[in-house]
């Protein structure tokens, strides 16, 4: 059993109308739609997971897409950026791949000697392109990998900083333009996290992020992080069951919303992995409703996954 978290399992962000975070997740960005299901807290909504191929932990961007969803604005408590993993040598095909498309995108930047493409998703959720010489996947040519890191705001960096070294197991790596780096041991997807000082405070709404996930091996491990997170003096919920995961939630010092997620049982508990994403998944508490939530839910169009 680890003492140390590994990485991101997965993050979870707001969306305006779920066809246009379809279009260009799947058609643009070339993610897999891995999994539509829907928010167990609020099922008169899609829940829409996207990720590579197979669904891997470590890959996976998920939104609550509400039609008539209010614009939001990270600040101080909100994850302020989630930057994906590309083969170092693609950065300027995904420039050409975004111009093409006529999607904006800032100047490419240099952070702690990886290029960086920042850009915005159609509502506004802040993104970035990493070049990065390790960027982990099975699939050839320029597809993303996996994430990279996700960026915090925070009014008090110190105190999460101590929770990543002191709780979770990650190392200091550095300071850079008033980015602290942390990096947990090993190479796992998405095993690197920034913090950035900021007072200023933002909105929840769509392009903001939710929560984000860490890795939990199975459910063993989850319940003794579960016990650790209490003795660190958190409050931290009961176990929740995600259907594809096991969930356990807390905020960090800073007031981010975290999420432990175990790795199984994963996308395939109850699809084939060759039709991942293609029909409407309900867990067994809302079967009853299927006929009414489908009636409810708009129709979505699945794009062919761009570059394949």
């Amino acid at each position: 059993m680890s003492d140390r978290i590994p990485g991101l399992h997965h993050v979870t962000a707001i969306a305006g109308p779920p066809q246009r975070n379809v279009d260009f997740y799947v058609g643009l960005l070339g993610l897999r739609l891995v999994k539509k299901t829907v928010n167990f807290d609020d099922p008169g909504t899609y829940h829409l997971y996207y990720g590579d191929e197979a669904g891997r932990p470590g890959t996976i961007l998920t939104f609550f897409p509400w039609a008539h969803a209010v614009p939001g604005k990270a600040g101080s408590g909100m994850t302020s950026e989630t930057a994906f993993s590309i083969p170092a040598d693609t950065l300027d095909a995904w420039k050409q791949r975004l111009a093409a498309a006529g999607h904006a995108f800032d100047a490419p930047t240099e952070r702690f000697g990886e290029r960086v493409l920042a850009f915005r998703d159609p509502d506004g959720l802040p993104l970035a392109f990493v070049a990065h010489l390790v960027a982990q996947g099975a699939v050839d040519g320029e597809a993303i990998r996996s994430f990279h890191s996700v960026t915090l705001r925070l009014a008090a960096p110190a105190q999460t900083a101590r929770l990543l070294t002191d709780l979770f197991g990650y190392e200091a790596a550095g300071e850079e333009d008033g980015r602290l780096r942390f990096h947990a041991p090993g190479q796992a997807p998405g095993n690197i996290i920034d913090l950035v000082a900021s007072e200023a405070r933002g909105r929840p709404g769509a392009g903001t992020v939710h929560h984000i996930a860490f890795r939990a091996h199975d459910e063993a491990e989850q319940l003794a992080w579960r016990e650790k997170v209490r003795s660190f003096g958190l409050f931290v919920t009961e176990v929740k069951d995600r259907n594809y995961f096991r969930s356990i939630y807390f905020r960090e010092p800073g007031g981010v919303l975290f999420e432990i997620a175990t790795d199984p049982p994963g996308f395939t508990a109850d699809e084939p992995a060759d039709a991942l994403g293609t029909h409407l998944k309900l867990p067994p508490w809302l079967e009853p409703r299927r006929a009414q939530l489908e009636a409810q839910l708009p129709p979505l169009r699945i794009p062919e996954m761009a570059g394949r």
